[in-house]
């Protein structure tokens, strides 16, 4: 599992605890808050939003955009690739309102596909890292996986305990098992890979 970026996003949802991500934030080389998650990350360089949320003492370092064809996460990620920082991690964008998770998550996908955002996406339960084609990945054995197709007609798997294929729904990639320290696949289009940090 790659630890290194360039920056860390830091949404305003559920703030984590699980140490791989508190690590990760630890060890930023920059820190960027969205909006109002710069209460939970005081040490943030800039915090960037509409502002509606952010503190009198922050204002100082606020990049206001105040559009709202994009959310902050977007505006945030925008931000950091004028910076020329494309290894971004992101903390804080799941948890409470589900309506967002499903929503951050699928920009994910989005700043990949369109963007070219090399980036991954941290919970207190594991890490999304979004993929093209054929690319292998890191594991250990028992570790959970599942897999949610963005596109691909072909989508074959090697070391995971039941093969995959092109799903058509998100479910149908859930509940899959590393069997042992590496993991592939073969893909014509986008995917999305969760692993969790423990395994079962």
């Amino acid at each position: 599992m790659n630890t290194e970026f360039d920056v860390v996003i830091v949404a305003n949802g559920e703030f984590p605890t699980h140490e791989i991500p508190l690590g990760i934030l630890k060890n930023a080389k920059h820190i960027v808050a969205c909006d109002g998650a710069i209460k939970n990350v005081p040490q943030a360089e800039v915090v960037v939003g509409d502002g509606d949320s952010v503190p009198a003492a922050f204002h100082d370092r606020l990049i206001q955009i105040e559009e709202q064809e994009d959310n902050d996460l977007t505006k945030a990620t925008r931000y950091c690739l004028s910076m020329k920082w494309q290894k971004i991690a992101y903390l804080g964008c799941t948890g409470k309102r589900e309506d967002h998770t499903l929503g951050n998550i699928g920009l994910l996908m989005r700043y990949f596909r369109k963007m070219g955002v090399e980036g991954m996406m941290f919970t207190d339960h594991g890490f999304f890292t979004p993929a093209f084609g054929t690319h292998p990945f890191q594991s250990k054995k028992g570790q959970q996986v599942s897999i949610f197709n963005f596109g691909c007609k072909q989508l074959l798997s090697e070391g995971l305990r039941w093969n995959s294929y092109a799903y058509d729904e998100w479910w149908q990639g859930t509940l899959n098992e590393a069997l042992g320290d590496y993991f592939s696949f073969q893909a014509d289009s986008y995917y999305l890979v969760f692993q969790t940090y423990d395994v079962k």
